[in-house]
């Protein structure tokens, strides 16, 4: 392994911070990183090396490889991370707009929600994935959570919470318990996993993941993830009286000033239930 790719998978070793998933995540892209470094030109640097023309010449480069706006953020985040390590913060502009990279286009008022129907769900033969499945469609879980879930642990009665070890960018919520589908789900798992996770015995997590892949690819289950979406657009529904715009609901234009008012404490409720913390992801799951 060249230095430079040694010396940040080690660095990302060394920092645990976030869920596995957001783990591996950093460590490839700090590996693309120092991969595009050495195409560049830039052979033999260490990690204390980094200066502003390296950012500068990768920002450059992503560019020119037309990268979608979203994964060069993503890398970005990976360089500030590395700046921040190795107590040069300053070497990377605040701003990703300083280098020209614009703005991700989150909405399009076309709803991508979707649910694993029940009829699906009785193709899945793994008990435990059937579950995590359910309460993806329930509590509109990301996959990892759904899986590293203790349901005992998680059940406080009338919200279910989740650990920041659980979660992406390892950030623990609680999820508001409001429909008798929820508290079936919740109980159902509870009797599967006993005080354990979702994760079979035996097994790492992922083993499940592998196996949670396989069997939604046999059952034909696609887009889970947009099981969140249609749980973003029934919380707006439910809490605010009207169909989200991505549901053909009215547009923020077509709003009074009291229904603009709901309609943004709704969204910052839903952005925290969904794990996330500005109002304006929710565009992309409710529509504007």
């Amino acid at each position: 392994m060249r230095n430079l790719a040694y010396q940040l998978k080690k660095m990302c070793d060394r920092n645990k911070n976030g869920s596995h998933s957001s783990q591996a995540s950093r460590r490839r892209l700090c590996s693309m990183i120092a991969k595009h470094l050495e195409q560049l030109g830039f052979r033999n640097l260490d990690i204390g090396s980094l200066k502003p023309k390296h950012v500068e010449a990768l920002v450059a480069h992503w560019k020119a490889e037309q990268l979608a706006i979203g994964t060069i953020k993503n890398l970005m985040t990976a360089v500030r991370f590395w700046a921040e390590h190795v107590g040069k913060e300053n070497v990377v502009k605040r701003s990703n707009r300083d280098y020209g990279i614009g703005d991700r286009t989150f909405v399009t008022n076309v709803s991508k929600a979707t649910v694993v129907a029940d009829g699906q769900l009785a193709c899945v033969t793994d008990l435990y994935t059937q579950m995590s499945l359910r309460l993806e469609r329930e509590f509109g879980l990301r996959r990892e959570e759904s899986i590293k879930l203790r349901p005992e642990w998680a059940d406080c009665g009338d919200q279910l919470r989740l650990k920041a070890s659980w979660t992406k960018g390892g950030k623990a919520r609680t999820i508001p318990i409001t429909t008798a589908a929820q508290r079936e789900a919740l109980d159902d798992a509870k009797v599967l996993a006993g005080k354990g996770s979702l994760i079979p015995k035996g097994m790492r997590y992922k083993d499940q993941l592998e196996r949670f892949k396989a069997q939604c690819s046999q059952a034909s289950i696609q887009r889970v993830h947009g099981q969140r979406h249609r749980y973003a657009q029934e919380r707006y529904e439910a809490l605010c009286g009207w169909k989200a715009p991505a549901c053909g609901g009215p547009t923020a234009k077509r709003l009074s000033p009291e229904q603009k008012k709901r309609d943004r404490e709704v969204r910052l409720l839903i952005s925290r239930e969904l794990g996330h913390e500005r109002e304006q992801i929710t565009a992309g799951y409710l529509g504007r």
